[in-house]
């Protein structure tokens, strides 16, 4: 199986959706670096904050259900089990409520910059 390397002069890709940026001095159309105008943001990964919701959940109802009095008919751990449900799921839909407003946050604050493509001589001998 061999690795495909991306040839230095497909400048003209349809696949690449950023918009290009003026080139530098004396460059012209197929010759030197590319430069593609591109947004940078930091977004969060939805995982941890899902799975923290998950576990404040359980956490919750692990308190509930061993704080509270007994019941001679159910036992701590089927109330557990029951409170388990009642509470991660909530905390696993307030997670992701969460990550979706800090990606908006993300998304607001994200900025515009000039990426530059550059070949190594090595990689790509003439």
């Amino acid at each position: 199986m061999s690795s495909e390397l991306p040839s230095p002069r497909d400048d003209n890709d349809p696949s690449v959706t950023a918009r290009p940026a003026a080139a530098g001095p004396g460059a012209t159309p197929g010759q030197g670096p590319a430069r593609r105008e591109v947004t940078v943001r930091r977004a969060p990964r939805f995982a941890p904050f899902m799975g923290l919701g998950v576990l404040v959940g359980v956490v919750i109802a692990a308190i509930v259900a061993y704080a509270g009095p007994g019941d001679p008919t159910l036992t701590r751990e089927s109330i557990f089990g029951f409170f388990i449900m009642v509470f991660a799921i909530p905390g696993l839909l307030l997670g992701a409520l969460l990550v979706l407003v800090l990606d908006r946050i993300s998304v607001r604050r994200s900025k515009r910059a000039v990426a530059q493509r550059t070949y190594d001589d090595d990689q790509f001998p003439e």
